[in-house]
């Protein structure tokens, strides 16, 4: 079956929440605060790939979101940040936005990224 259009939905990951912690030791009355920063989320990247020639993997899995950033911690501890997702899209894939319309981006060359 060849698939040359196909609408998907994608989300950036979400950032992790930072922590509002305080050092607490013996001899310390007033240690200060001590919370660490959340993660950043992942982006979502689409690459043009010559090796693909349909978009029929996209048309049974639509939605892909990327990976969330790990809350921070006390200790100063930032949270981990989200693992990137990288779509992969034949070469000459067109990207349009499906509300406007607009065309968005074009791919061209093989190995070509977009941050979407």
């Amino acid at each position: 079956m060849f698939i040359d259009r196909t609408k998907i939905r994608i989300q950036a990951g979400h950032g992790g929440n930072g922590v509002t912690a305080f050092r607490r030791e013996k001899f310390v009355p007033r240690g200060g605060p001590s919370g660490g920063d959340g993660g950043r989320g992942g982006d979502l990247w689409l690459e043009a790939d010559e090796s693909l020639n349909t978009l029929l993997h996209l048309r049974y899995n639509p939605e892909h979101i990327a990976e969330r950033g790990r809350h921070g911690e006390g200790s100063n501890c930032s949270g981990r940040e989200g693992v990137d997702t990288v779509v992969r899209v034949p070469v000459g894939t067109q990207v349009f936005d499906a509300p406007t319309g607009d065309l968005l981006y074009d791919f061209t060359r093989d190995g070509e990224r977009w941050l979407a």
